[in-house]
């Protein structure tokens, strides 16, 4: 099953940034050792539930966030989010990381690490339990979210695929 993904225009939301991790980098060459710096960076729209990520890199760590979150617009995705928390329990995989994503009932509060809480706060999900598994690198810690997000889906898709209606569901 394959889904078209349709681009996403970060102009038509108010996407808020959040810087996930700022790596120093050092190249050493015959002169000496070239400094720069890579910044991971989620970007979304918590009231309508879009979200993104990018890494950017330059020589001075603002350059390299703002390269970041040109990045993270260019790949934003919608999670389908029932009211306040995720529709059911899903498993998000990417490298050997591995980010479980549970439902949790109001009032719970986003219950994630660092990386984790950064993506579901930036999606708009105010009640989460999560637990991240495996690889703690930021980076395959918030791909492997992602992949639990968009494996997310509401009734009425799956209602779909099923062949049946929401009601008898």
């Amino acid at each position: 099953m394959t889904m078209l993904k349709k681009k996403i225009d970060a102009n038509q939301y108010n996407l808020k940034d959040q810087v996930v991790a700022i790596n120093r980098v050092t190249k050493v060459v015959k002169g000496g050792k070239n400094m720069s710096f890579a910044a991971l960076v989620v970007v979304g729209d918590a009231a309508s539930g879009v979200v993104g990520y990018g890494s950017g890199k330059a020589k001075e760590v603002p350059q390299a966030i703002r390269k970041g979150i040109e990045s993270a617009k260019k790949n934003l995705v919608k999670v389908n989010l029932t009211d306040t928390t995720i529709p059911h329990q899903v498993l998000g995989r990417f490298g050997s990381g591995q980010v479980l994503l549970k439902p949790a009932p109001e009032g719970t509060g986003v219950i994630a690490g660092g990386a984790v809480r950064a993506v579901m706060t930036s999606a708009g999900v105010q009640n989460v339990l999560t637990k991240s598994i495996g690889s703690p690198n930021p980076h395959n810690v918030v791909k492997a979210t992602f992949d639990a997000l968009v494996q997310l889906r509401d009734k009425g898709d799956v209602a779909i695929m099923r062949g049946k209606t929401v009601e008898e569901m």
